[in-house]
């Protein structure tokens, strides 16, 4: 019996569960002369820990090799949009060199990894001494050590996703790990059917659990479309063609605006908790969860982040400059500054709605344990379930964009 051999789809699904696979075993690895359990204890109590801890799929639970995860690489990267947009060297490699100044860029994005991941073991190093069994050079050494070498091979493993698998590498990185804590946030929910209101309260989180995912699909998939016409148009005809137009979406910071206002919003907590001066804690009291400021804060935040991560993604003078290079125009907008100003009058307001959308959502999970008298609610997270749906979605859209270009192969051959 002839063995059909796997189809080049097929490899790469193998691929990205077998890398996903060891990256999940390596969490479970710990470190050695550490007080687990005293630890343990410690991270329930600690708000900034355990939103560390959902990006690292538990890594800060077992203290284990593979720890500290993707996150470097994202601050890396992050860091580099930034300096792209300061040294204009950099902005130069990116937009004039094509494919060689991309991997330059990228080289200098895994040597920032790599000085981030540094910093960052060393912080966790000294975080545990007060858990450690024998606190000394040897041990600070070989816990940085370890913890960096953990975080290039998952840089690694993200770099090979992208390149030989299916999707990118760091979201399905970042992905695997919420889903490996939703089992055990699962076990907080302890409804007894024999209680109608244990009832009415699953049927109210089951009802906001479809509106939040429902509504998420549609942000995130939502676009303003902008027509756009060419002199070559105009001299054949009078209409506009439907499918010449620039999609501007609804929410183009994507989940990051809400994952770094959540983590801005866990440290006054944290900060109250650490330090002993009145005056401090006096301030910092007035931005912690049950205050009157911290949702003020929070949406504050989130507006601020939606409209600095559009700033990223998106130059209206860059988009104007093209149009008029392509010899296309906006229908009824001048050319040149009008068009810059008319991009940036739509993105703001876009972007507006999709940040006042974010808070909204964030929201969602508190106003649930309020209805229903219930803490365990918190546990669904918008910011995770906004990141699994993003990755879903764009994951899903990959693997259909490869099957229908290997249908067309097929068909050419």
């Amino acid at each position: 019996m002839k063995i059909k051999a796997p189809s080049q789809l097929q490899k790469k699904i193998i691929i990205t569960l077998g890398i996903l696979l060891v990256a999940r075993l390596g969490i479970f690895i710990p470190l050695p002369g550490i007080d687990h359990d005293t630890w343990n204890n410690h991270l329930t109590q600690n708000g900034l820990l355990n939103f560390l801890n959902l990006f690292a799929g538990g890594g800060f639970t077992t203290i284990g090799i593979f720890a500290l995860g993707i996150v470097p690489y994202i601050n890396a990267s992050i860091v580099i949009q930034l300096l792209t947009k300061v040294i204009p060297k950099l902005e130069n490699l990116q937009k004039e060199e094509g494919e060689l100044g991309r991997q330059q860029i990228n080289q200098i994005t895994r040597y920032i990894t790599v000085l981030w991941a540094i910093l960052q073991s060393l912080g966790i190093t000294f975080w545990l001494k007060p858990y450690v069994f024998n606190w000394n050079i040897y041990f600070i050494l070989d816990c940085i050590l370890t913890l960096t070498t953990g975080s290039i091979i998952i840089m690694w493993f993200s770099e090979v996703i992208t390149e030989y698998g299916i999707g990118n590498g760091a979201s399905l990185l970042i992905f695997q790990n919420i889903v490996s804590g939703l089992p055990k946030t699962l076990q907080n929910y302890q409804i007894n059917f024999n209680n109608s209101a244990n009832i009415i309260s699953l049927f109210i989180l089951t009802i906001f659990f479809l509106f939040i995912l429902i509504s998420t699909i549609t942000i995130q998939e939502g676009k303003r479309k902008i027509s756009i016409v060419s002199a070559k148009q105009l001299s054949k005809t009078s209409k506009l063609s439907p499918q010449s137009y620039i999609p501007l979406k609804i929410n183009q910071g994507g989940v990051m605006p809400i994952i770094f206002a959540s983590a801005a919003i866990a440290l006054p907590p944290y900060l109250l908790q650490a330090t002993n001066n009145s005056i401090l804690q006096r301030i910092l009291v007035l931005f912690i969860p049950s205050s009157l400021l911290y949702l003020p804060l929070y949406c504050l935040l989130i507006i601020s982040f939606s409209y600095f991560y559009s700033s990223l993604i998106l130059n209206p003078i860059d988009i104007a400059k093209n149009l008029k290079k392509m010899g296309a125009s906006i229908p009824g907008i001048r050319p040149g500054i009008d068009t810059t100003k008319y991009l940036n009058y739509i993105l703001n307001k876009l972007t507006f709605l999709g940040a006042i959308f974010l808070f909204i959502i964030a929201l969602i999970p508190p106003c649930i344990s309020i209805i229903t008298n219930n803490k365990s609610f918190q546990g669904f997270g918008a910011t995770s379930l906004l990141i699994l749906v993003g990755v879903a979605i764009d994951t899903a859209k990959q693997i259909q964009t490869y099957i229908i270009s290997q249908q067309y192969d097929n068909m050419m051959e």
